[in-house]
């Protein structure tokens, strides 16, 4: 156990320079205090690591940890594996993320899922277009406004009466995260199909 005592280091700094004075009392007082944060540091055996190396229990978690450990979005969890991106989405960010639940790929043609895992730039395109580079909550976005997402999609938001869509996909809950903001949606997001085109 460290004991760090503010008189005596005082009164080493007097021995050496031969006088004592309130200026030469902060100096003792700040040495201490310095030496005794870097023995703080050494006896918890802890230094920093980035985010990894935060412990505490009430720190928020990131897009990904949230992400597994939601029972309702196994399906997408599965795809950030295959596509490589749980590094990326465990970065600092920010990111927006809309996440589609497993009932929101279940609607997808049988076999689409099952034929995306195996085509992972496909896949890792569709995930992309999920995703914004920047921490935006409900309110931030306008009704009819138009924006441009990681994967270069271009997605139409509808947003009133705090209800929101993004290309017809309601998003029916929002969690925050150390490294930005998962908006839960009801649908996966697909390029919107233009009139007279199936």
């Amino acid at each position: 156990m460290w004991q760090i005592h503010f008189r005596s280091i005082s009164l080493q700094v007097f021995r050496r320079f031969g006088v004592y004075s309130p200026k030469i009392r902060t100096m003792g007082i700040a040495l201490a205090l310095c030496i005794a944060v870097t023995a703080c540091g050494r006896e918890g055996g802890k230094t920093g690591a980035g985010m990894a190396g935060i412990a505490d229990d009430a720190s928020l978690k990131t897009i990904v940890q949230i992400a597994i450990d939601s029972k309702d979005h196994t399906t997408l969890v599965a795809a950030v594996k295959a596509t490589d991106l749980v590094d990326v989405l465990a970065n600092p960010g920010p990111f927006t993320v809309f996440a589609p639940t497993d009932a929101a790929f279940a609607k997808l043609p049988k076999g689409t899922v099952e034929g995306l895992l195996k085509k992972k730039d496909d896949l890792a395109d569709i995930l992309y277009n999920h995703v914004l580079t920047s921490t935006r909550k409900i309110d931030s976005f306008k009704d009819g406004e138009t924006i441009k997402m990681f994967g270069n999609l271009e997605v139409k938001i509808t947003n009133k009466n705090g209800k929101m869509t993004i290309n017809g996909a309601n998003v029916v809950a929002s969690v925050p995260a150390a490294n930005g903001i998962i908006h839960v949606v009801d649908t996966v997001i697909l390029p919107i199909a233009k009139e007279g085109k199936k």
